[in-house]
């Protein structure tokens, strides 16, 4: 899940370096929390937050064949 994310990222940002993952478990989810570069959050985001919904649409659609909950926090550079 982790390298999909990456790469889904990776090709919307002008920093890709600056792209970190972490994954953590909360309850049944897990949780991905993903940060980019301050200058690359509205690329990430998108017009009314749907770049992101995207992102989590695909890895939602993921998650269902592994049978896992996931959620997907979006942060800038930390």
């Amino acid at each position: 899940m982790v390298t999909l994310i990456k790469t889904i990222a990776s090709a919307l940002v002008d920093h890709p370096e600056a792209i970190h993952i972490r994954e953590h478990q909360e309850n049944n989810t897990l949780v991905y929390t993903m940060t980019v570069h301050e200058d690359d959050m509205g690329k990430v985001i998108g017009k009314e937050g749907r770049i992101a919904k995207s992102i989590r649409s695909v890895l939602y659609a993921a998650a269902t064949h592994q049978q896992k909950r996931v959620r997907l926090d979006i942060q800038d550079e930390w």
